[in-house]
């Protein structure tokens, strides 16, 4: 059974840092969301960084090994998590790191596509492997966790009901919608439908699915389509969902969307932060 998870948290955390100030935040709080990687934001009476809740769901989940891709600045993980590169023991896992270089010529990280790709190629093993993969900044749930852990299919995510999720509505309307056929495999992802569209884009059940970014993969499928993803024109990063839109269009493989109908708590802005102190305290 696959029991590998990577976290991606290599990211810079530019639209946090970016963001307006929120009221509701501490001198503290407003330090550390302007420095620090939104994974590492504290939370709760201890102020335990968000990762820790989000590797308790892995553990609770079933998961052993975490790999935890981080920036090359990444030092501060190692402070919470373990000074090993490899096989730090907390709380019952194994954790290790695995780096996102940034290429020559950029300065900031080259895409979640490109994570996972450095990850597969620091751990050769996950090459041959199956694994599960999600952001770092999202607080997913112990049954979505588990339920990729179990899953039989060699490729597959979470499709969430976008009504369930409970963002403001200019927020949810930014998201990608996903379309899956009658045997829920993924066929094509729409990057912001039109308003005059969106009808054309719900499921058998009338439903608006979108994909927050939480996916089980077989190392032998992906890898390829991971190590040749194009770089996105808007974004100037190479994608996760562009490689499966690959994967699935170029090879015979396809990944299955299994529909979850709850919220995901996310960090994207200093507005999400005292949304998740609320979530936290009611939660944990």
């Amino acid at each position: 059974m696959n029991k590998n998870l990577i976290i991606l948290a290599g990211g810079t955390s530019s639209r946090m840092k970016n963001s307006m100030i929120s009221k509701n935040l501490s001198e503290e709080e407003l330090k550390n969301a302007n420095t620090r990687s939104k994974a590492l934001l504290e939370f709760g009476n201890a102020k335990r960084p968000i990762l820790d809740f989000l590797l308790l769901n892995a553990k609770k989940a079933g998961y052993q090994k975490i790999v935890i891709v981080i920036g090359e600045q990444g030092a501060l993980f190692k402070k919470y998590y373990g000074n090993k590169q490899k096989n730090n023991s907390y709380k019952g896992l194994s954790i290790s790191y695995a780096t996102q270089y940034i290429p020559k010529g950029r300065n900031k990280p080259l895409g979640t596509a490109d994570a996972l790709f450095q990850a597969l190629e620091q751990y050769p093993v996950l090459k041959t492997t199956s694994f599960t993969v999600c952001n770092s900044d999202n607080l997913y749930s112990i049954k979505a966790l588990q339920t990729l852990l179990i899953c039989k299919d060699s490729n597959a995510f979470i499709n969430y009901d976008r009504d369930a999720l409970q963002f403001p509505i200019e927020k949810i309307q930014c998201f990608a919608l996903t379309l899956v056929d009658k045997n829920f495999h993924l066929e094509t992802i729409i990057e912001k439908p039109l308003m005059n569209q969106v009808n054309n884009y719900k499921d058998a059940k009338g439903k608006y699915r979108v994909s927050m970014n939480v996916f089980k993969f077989k190392g032998t499928e992906i890898y390829f389509f991971l190590k040749n993803c194009p770089i996105d024109p808007k974004r100037n990063e190479k994608e996760l969902p562009s490689a499966i839109l690959k994967m699935i269009r170029e090879s015979n493989a396809y990944i299955k969307g299994i529909p979850f109908a709850e919220h995901v708590p996310d960090l994207t802005s200093k507005e999400d932060i005292a949304i998740m102190k609320d979530y936290i305290a009611t939660h944990y």
